[in-house]
């Protein structure tokens, strides 16, 4: 089971290879141009409208997998996960082979689990990424989704740290950076802050991280509010993607937590809402918002940083983020 939001990189390696596997597909009759229209709706961040593309070509072609696969995504992003579950259930039914289906149907399940406190929707979570790596043992996520659920998860729906373990070094050995990102995120699980530090500079280190694999260290350090380090895998990420919409987040960030030039961090904040969707691969807009009011708590704009806060829990009601700098500020107004 999950207790915080989706890794936002290893949703975006999904989202690239989603996309990619649905490209060489060759479907007969009208079924092609609604489902390949629908990728294109869901890529640009168009989730309701791409749902809707999908449940009208599922009349006509209702034993194709693929249609309820890319529904349950939408509803997923969306933040139906009662709907994303139902639909990744009917691709799984039509299609048990495919491991894509199945770990997504386990992430939809995870979040389940989370809003209901449900013992049994944990165990199916288990056994939905158990049986993705299962189908395809070099599914580096459904690995890296199955060690999280292992470190996370309590005794009593099948956690286990040995097993988190195992799956880490399954991961190293395809993949010596995903292995390395793995560690990471298990020893700040299990308390390993200075070993979780040091698997983030193994991969610093190394010859150009992938954008991805910066955007996952630079969340640790966001949270750890070291700007100087940030600042650092800032310069690295302008260098694979300089182009890329995360950047201003970012620099957004960095800039509030140093409490340097914070109209510039408005300016970036401000730019990553109004030209991003907020969709499960890239920085949550709760967050970017809540990042917003630290600004205006800086400048003194107390009543603006409330408002923020505010929004930012209309957005996600359990970012406990916005939840914990409301409290404070509040306790401040009074």
């Amino acid at each position: 089971m999950r207790g915080r939001p989706l890794r936002a990189a290893a949703v975006g390696v999904l989202w690239a290879a989603g996309l990619a596997a649905l490209a060489p597909r060759v479907l007969g009759g009208q079924a092609s141009a609604p489902l390949l229209t629908a990728r294109q709706q869901f890529q640009v961040g168009h989730f309701a409208v791409a749902a809707a593309t999908l449940q009208n070509a599922i009349p006509s072609d209702p034993n194709d997998a693929a249609l309820y696969y890319w529904l349950g995504r939408c509803y997923f992003e969306l933040n139906n996960f009662d709907q994303a579950a139902a639909q990744e259930e009917r691709a799984v039914k039509l299609d048990g082979r495919n491991s894509e289906y199945h770990q997504w149907l386990g992430r939809a399940y995870g979040q389940q689990a989370d809003a209901h406190h449900s013992l049994w929707l944990g165990v199916k979570t288990r056994n939905e990424f158990a049986e993705a790596v299962d189908l395809d043992p070099k599914n580096i996520e459904a690995r890296r989704n199955l060690a999280e659920f292992y470190t996370d998860a309590p005794w009593i729906v099948g956690g286990s740290k040995g097993k988190a373990r195992q799956q880490i070094a399954a991961i190293a050995a395809l993949n010596p950076v995903q292995g390395a990102l793995a560690q990471a995120e298990y020893d700040r699980e299990t308390g390993d802050v200075a070993g979780a530090l040091a698997e983030y500079q193994q991969v610093l280190q190394r010859d150009s991280p992938t954008m991805n694999e910066y955007v996952e260290i630079a969340d640790y350090y966001a949270r750890r509010g070291d700007a100087a380090t940030l600042q650092r895998i800032i310069t690295g990420m302008a260098g694979v993607a300089p182009s890329d919409s995360r950047l201003p987040y970012y620099r957004g960030v960095a800039l509030t937590i140093e409490g340097k030039q914070l109209g510039e961090a408005e300016s970036y904040l401000k730019a990553y809402l109004a030209t991003t969707v907020d969709r499960s691969d890239y920085p949550l807009h709760a967050n970017a918002r809540t990042w917003l009011g630290h600004v205006y708590e800086e400048l003194g704009r107390k009543l603006e940083a409330a408002e923020q806060y505010r929004a930012a829990l209309g957005i996600d009601p359990n970012s406990s983020f916005a939840k914990d700098s409301l409290k404070q500020l509040e306790k401040q107004m009074h």
